[in-house]
């Protein structure tokens, strides 16, 4: 790796510490009318976008116009963004469902096959059937969000804990099994264990999913059952959509750089190389390349121009 991508990544990483408490200051900016404040969100986020937005779409003027759209979505729909929801997370969904929009409108499928979320990029259309009432619909779709959601806060737990207690790799097979839907011998290979072995770590984690479900419904406020657990499928459907176990942008900074110790070199290794998680990957694109640009882009400016406009006008003081 050249001194100077060295250099520009070590700059970045530095900065990262702090990347959630910028975000909120740019958002907060932005809704007050900042446009100077948007313009730098752009061109924050404008380069892993593109590298994403370029890994479905066959056309650069596609993927372009599919991240210029993602960014207007985002600033017109501004009022409704949730703060407690990581900004990058949410302009990649958006980005998901431009990119969505436009294969759909050119009865496309994604460029590559290559990464564990082919199905967030077409949106669907669910019709209720003619005995539903849209009372009946509504409901029975507030019900698999609150399943949904909760089935992300206990697999979310689960991940946090075997990262704070440095079991990487029963990460690794747990996300080879649930994110990438492997079977246990292929997991196996995969991490180099023994099929036993990666049995045992899915019993084990079972088990603690079961636990962690169990203290919801002793609070009387669980919309998932014990049994649903065991479907695989929702599993891996709501880790895909969620991001659960996404790389922060440092971890992947230090990555390029070398710098991480063991295991999560070899984690990161894996979640970027095996998984093939695209948003990572994207990130991992655009820090190895963003050095080579200095200051605002014509593509930033025409994002920019293209949206200011539909920033909020500064209240009078």
């Amino acid at each position: 790796m050249g001194a100077r991508l060295s250099a520009a990544i070590t700059e970045r990483w530095e900065l990262l510490a702090h990347v959630d408490d910028a975000d909120s200051f740019l958002v907060a900016a932005i809704r007050r009318g900042d446009q100077r404040a948007w313009q730098q969100l752009i061109e924050r986020y404008q380069g892993r976008l593109m590298a994403f937005a370029r890994t479905r779409l066959r056309e650069s003027g596609d993927a372009e116009d599919a991240v210029q759209e993602a960014l207007l979505g985002f600033v017109t729909s501004l009022k409704h963004y949730d703060e407690s929801r990581p900004l990058e997370t949410y302009l990649f969904s958006i980005l998901r469902y431009k990119i969505g929009e436009s294969l759909t409108r050119k009865k496309r499928r994604p460029e590559t096959a290559i990464g564990f979320d082919i199905d967030d990029d077409c949106p669907q259309l669910i019709e209720p059937a003619d005995s539903e009432t849209p009372s009946s619909v509504v409901a029975g779709r507030e019900r698999e969000q609150g399943q949904a959601d909760l089935l992300a806060t206990i697999l979310r737990r689960l991940i946090e804990e075997l990262r704070d207690r440095g079991k990487l790799e029963d990460l690794q097979i747990i996300e080879s099994l649930f994110y990438v839907g492997m079977r246990n011998k292929e997991a196996a290979a995969v991490v180099g264990r023994d099929e036993k072995a990666v049995a045992g770590v899915k019993f084990r984690a079972m088990a603690r999913l079961h636990e962690f479900l169990s203290e919801f419904s002793d609070k009387g406020s669980s919309p998932l059952e014990d049994s649903e657990l065991s479907n695989e499928a929702t599993i891996s459907q709501v880790w895909r959509q969620r991001r659960l176990s996404c790389l922060k942008r440092s971890t992947i900074g230090s990555y390029l750089l070398g710098v991480l110790e063991e295991p999560w070199q070899s984690y990161t290794r894996f979640h970027l190389e095996t998984v093939r998680c695209l948003m990572c990957r994207a990130n991992l694109d655009d820090l190895s390349t963003e050095s080579e640009e200095a200051g605002p882009t014509q593509m930033s400016e025409q994002f920019f121009q293209s949206s200011v406009g539909f920033l909020s006008r500064p209240s009078a003081v």
